[in-house]
């Protein structure tokens, strides 16, 4: 039942293939290597003999073949050297031989970013929260000097309608199951594209695109930087905050006003972005199920997700999304993450 794109693979990657790659992009590594969890990429932590200041050790991504065109990596690479430029933390790739950042071996395309230490925010923290916010206006503000051309674009249902469509014609759905998840998938993405046309005047800008909790890093000197631009996209503000937040609704709005106030001190939010809040995390409901089912060839996958796919799987998604659409409905009630005009109170237990 599970179709996985045929040409994804990283078969030939091989310890001494990636060490040879290395070797012909102008890094010679001395052969420590560290495996780095990454599922959608092979990255790895290598050791390396270059007398350049940080250039000891570099974090070597070798990007999955056949998701993202040249021209949309060296995007991703171009916005990551101007958040460097800016002084926002992040990790910029080095120029590899050849003078650019994305390097062709062989079949296999391989960029380098200085490694980057650090551990997990303390998201309990208002502190710790608020700087998230100040750092993600400045990220923003560098996103909205010019427009991404390439890039993928999360402002409409669109993303949702291509994995929906990608799973159906691939018959990935058990076809006992198929029809109450399509019905459920069509009116959520019905829902979603309704709450971006509430907003005709959304101001879009250059994304992180992915900024869950494990993409923050945290040292106490340097306090948070962001790592893994991978997935930057075009689309509102909030789709780089939705994802700090934990499920529980007081301990959400908590969070998120701390962020926002943090925010607001660089940089104005339209409260109005509150509203796609649930359509954004609808619609990564479906991208996710359509990325498993695409790598499901990638024998990662199976060992690291057993339980996709089955007609569990499959049945407990469909009473999410219509969840989902519940939590989507208009509603005269202001959203259960509608910002509290006091002061955020803080009493150390309010997060799961």
């Amino acid at each position: 039942m599970h179709h996985a794109t045929p040409d994804l693979s990283f078969g030939d990657l091989t310890p001494g293939f990636m060490l040879d790659a290395l070797d012909a992009a102008g890094l010679r590594a001395d052969g420590r290597m560290l495996q780095l969890n990454s599922f959608e990429n092979r990255v790895l932590q290598v050791h390396l003999e270059d007398d350049r200041p940080g250039r000891g050790v570099g974090v070597a991504k070798f990007y999955r073949p056949g998701r993202w065109s040249d021209a949309q990596i060296l995007e991703e690479h171009a916005f990551a050297a101007e958040l460097a430029a800016a002084e926002v933390p992040v990790a910029a790739p080095w120029l590899l031989d050849g003078g650019t950042t994305l390097f062709h071996y062989q079949g296999q395309r391989l960029a380098v970013t200085p490694r980057q230490g650090g551990r997990g925010p303390e998201l309990e923290d208002p502190e710790v929260l608020r700087w998230i916010g100040r750092l993600l206006a400045r990220l923003h503000g560098v996103g909205r000097a010019r427009p991404f051309e390439h890039r993928l674009s999360w402002a409409s249902a669109a993303p949702a309608q291509a994995a929906r469509d990608w799973l159906m014609h691939n018959d990935a759905i058990p076809p006992e199951i198929a029809p109450n998840w399509d019905d459920a998938a069509r009116r959520c993405i019905d829902s979603i594209q309704a709450a971006f046309d509430s907003l005709p005047d959304l101001a879009l800008t250059r994304l992180h695109g992915d900024c869950h909790p494990g993409n923050i890093l945290w040292t106490p000197d340097r306090g948070p930087h962001f790592v893994d631009l991978d997935d930057a996209v075009t689309g509102p503000v909030v789709q780089d905050l939705w994802m700090l937040l934990p499920g529980e609704p007081d301990a959400a709005r908590q969070l998120l006003n701390a962020v926002l106030d943090g925010y607001e001190q660089i940089a104005e939010f339209d409260d109005r972005e509150l509203r796609l809040i649930e359509p954004l995390r609808t619609m990564r409901m479906i991208h996710h199920s359509a990325w498993l089912a695409r790598r499901w060839g990638d024998p990662a996958f199976p060992l690291a997700f057993p339980w996709f796919g089955t007609p569990n799987y499959w049945l407990d998604q469909v009473a999410k999304l219509r969840e989902q659409l519940e939590a989507m409905r208009p509603k005269d009630a202001p959203p259960v993450l509608a910002r509290d005009e006091d002061e955020v109170n803080f009493d150390g237990d309010g997060f799961a």
